[in-house]
């Protein structure tokens, strides 16, 4: 199965914090792309992750030709046209910039996109940008709809501060866009608040189809502080695994599991080849983010490729 996300880096600050370096990335069959890759870094305001370190919030490049990012004609040749920087603040420090590269879908599905509170209007969300591979009516729709705090995908995880996923659009009374979305193909959907300051509020969706989903497998866990555990809250598999009876009676230590281990450091965690707890099933590697909200995580989503 082919995924929506070609390739997944980590930036994390050097120990000055005066520069951003390569921690770990997923790059598949991209050696030299990742070679270059590891020789690199980037200053505050510099290139993709130092601008979103920077703006303080997701930034979407549609286009890398002509545009801030420093690997282009690299990324070029092997098919990336468009990158997505989501930074990790823990209150004012930056914790960590984690780019998701996509590209090369002429006949493919699916989006990414970045919603923002309307400057002018306190309950009220619109577009910031969005890359849709070939969806160009969902794209249209999408720049021209307003969402309110509580309603449809985003308005939903503003209100609440939490990851959502919706496992079947088309049935979904969340998804304001859901007759568009199944036209298209788009049949899961993951959202995550990706905002610093509340009066700043940003909303990055994932939407998903059936040939090229953004990931094979989303997750999303919840700390339990009192005994330092995190109990599952939601998910979706595209193999079909039913989560919510592979996790009923399981819980992720925060001392004992990768995901605990996001948890405590407040970092997001790259993995290759992982194996998760059915045992089933070998993913190319996993994606594992803390959900951090006004200093404190709220939750860790795991995405599985």
């Amino acid at each position: 199965m082919t995924t929506f996300i070609k390739s997944t880096e980590i930036w994390e600050p050097n120990k000055e914090k005066t520069e951003l370096t390569l921690v770990k990335g997923l790059y598949g069959s991209f050696t030299e792309f990742e070679k270059y890759s590891q020789t690199i870094s980037f200053k505050y305001d510099e290139g993709l992750p130092g601008k979103a370190w920077a703006a303080k919030h997701p930034i979407i490049l549609k286009e890398l030709e002509g545009s801030y990012f420093q690997r282009t004609e690299m990324a070029k040749k092997i098919g990336l046209t468009t990158a997505i920087a989501m930074p990790i603040f823990t209150g004012e420090y930056l914790q960590a910039v984690v780019l998701f590269l996509c590209g090369d879908i002429n006949e493919h599905a699916g989006a990414i996109e970045l919603w923002k509170k309307e400057e002018d209007r306190s309950n009220e969300m619109g577009l910031v940008d969005g890359y849709y591979g070939t969806m160009e009516k969902f794209e249209w729709l999408s720049n021209r709809i307003k969402i309110m705090k509580g309603h449809g995908l985003p308005g939903a995880v503003w209100e609440s501060h939490m990851p959502l996923v919706i496992k079947n659009l088309s049935e979904s009374g969340t998804f304001m866009r859901a007759t568009k979305a199944a036209n298209e193909g788009i049949t899961t959907a993951l959202a995550l608040p990706a905002w610093m300051y509340e009066e700043d509020a940003y909303v990055m969706t994932f939407l998903s189809a059936k040939g090229t989903p953004i990931a094979r497998r989303f997750e999303v866990w919840v700390p339990v502080v009192s005994d330092d555990t995190l109990l599952f809250h939601d998910g979706y598999c595209e193999e079909g695994t039913d989560l919510f009876a592979l996790y009923t009676e399981r819980t992720r230590g925060k001392y004992t599991s990768l995901t605990g281990k996001s948890w405590k450091t407040g970092l997001p965690i790259l993995t290759e080849c992982h194996e998760p707890d059915d045992g089933d099933i070998t993913f190319t590697g996993s994606l594992i983010l803390p959900i951090i909200q006004n200093g404190f995580c709220k939750a860790v989503v795991e995405l599985y490729f």
